[in-house]
C-alpha cells in the first residue's frame, strides 16, 4: 500500500485503466459503515482506479483497501490544515488527474468532512461524481422501527452539558423523528438531558450497525441507559433516533382510545 508523504513532492502518475472518462474528476465515495464488504461494485473499481484517494482517516481507509486488494496512493484529507489540502487537490485535479475522497466510514460531506472540496471543485468547473454506497443515518432509520417518511438529520449531537440541553429542547418540538450521531460522551450526555425533560419520549439507539455485535435499543432514555450499563459490549458508534412529538401524541392517543372507561 502506497502512501504519499507530501503531495507537493509527488508527480503525477496516472492509474492504470483509467476510470470510463477523460476529463480530471473528483469521485465522492461511499466506503463501509462496519463491515468491509458492505462496499459497492462500482466504488471498488473507482477506488482501484484513482490516481489518488483522498481519506479522512488513512489509517482505517488502508485497512478496507488491504482487504480488497487495492493498492493506490492514498492521502489525508483533514482533520486540520483542510483549506491547504483542498487547493492541493484542486490542482491536481487541474492536471487532470481523477481523485476519490471517502471518509472513515460512510458517505463523505453527510456529518463528515468533504464539502470544502467538493465546493471548490464544482468552483472550477471540475466533473463530480458521487458514488452512493453505506449510511448510518439510512441504515439506522430502516431498523428503528419509527416511519422514515419524513425525518430530520441533526449530524452530530454536542459534548457540553449546556449546549446539549440547548439542542435537544428544540429538538423535541419536531413533530418527525430525529436523527444524530452520537460521541460516547455525547450519548451519555443526550440520555442524561432526554431522561430529565422528556422522560416519556421514545428513543432507538442503533448501535455499531453492521458490524458482528451490533444492537438495536427501544424505549425510553432511562430504559436505554439500563441496558447499555448491563451490556458487556464496548459500543464504538451510536446513532440516536429521537421519536417525534406528533408520533408521540399520537401514540398516546391510541392507548387512550384503548383503555376502558
Amino acid at each position: 500500500m502506497r502512501r504519499e508523504q507530501s503531495q507537493q513532492n509527488v508527480p503525477h502518475k496516472s492509474a492504470p485503466g483509467r476510470l470510463t472518462t477523460d476529463r480530471s474528476t473528483l469521485f465522492v465515495v461511499g466506503v463501509p459503515i462496519g463491515h468491509p464488504d458492505d462496499i459497492t461494485i462500482r466504488a471498488l473499481k473507482v477506488l482501484r482506479q484513482a490516481d489518488v484517494i483522498a481519506s479522512e482517516d488513512p489509517a482505517a481507509t488502508q485497512s478496507l483497501l488491504s482487504h480488497h486488494g487495492i493498492d493506490r496512493p492514498l492521502t489525508s484529507y483533514g482533520p486540520t490544515h483542510v483549506r491547504e489540502k483542498v487547493a492541493i487537490l484542486i490542482h491536481r485535479l487541474q492536471r487532470g488527474a481523477q481523485i476519490a475522497v471517502v471518509s472513515d466510514c460512510g458517505s463523505p460531506v453527510v456529518a463528515d468532512p468533504g464539502c470544502l472540496l467538493v465546493a471548490a471543485a464544482h468552483s472550477h468547473d471540475i466533473r463530480v461524481v458521487s458514488v452512493p454506497g453505506p449510511s448510518a443515518l439510512t441504515a439506522a432509520v430502516a431498523a428503528a422501527g419509527l416511519s422514515g417518511d419524513s425525518f430530520f438529520f441533526q449530524g452530530r449531537l454536542p459534548e457540553t452539558k449546556s449546549l446539549m440541553r440547548r439542542c435537544l429542547a428544540s429538538l423535541l418540538t419536531n413533530q418527525t423523528p430525529t436523527v444524530a450521531f452520537c460521541s460516547k460522551k455525547s450519548l451519555t450526555l443526550a440520555l442524561m438531558t432526554i431522561a430529565e425533560i422528556a422522560p416519556q419520549r421514545r428513543i432507538v439507539l442503533a448501535c455499531d450497525i453492521t458490524r458482528p455485535h451490533e444492537m438495536i435499543i427501544q424505549g425510553s432514555a432511562r430504559q436505554a441507559q439500563r441496558i447499555l450499563l448491563d451490556s458487556a459490549q464496548t459500543i464504538q458508534d451510536v446513532t440516536l433516533i429521537l421519536e417525534g412529538s406528533r408520533t408521540s401524541a399520537n401514540s398516546r392517543a391510541r392507548k387512550k382510545k384503548r383503555e376502558p372507561s
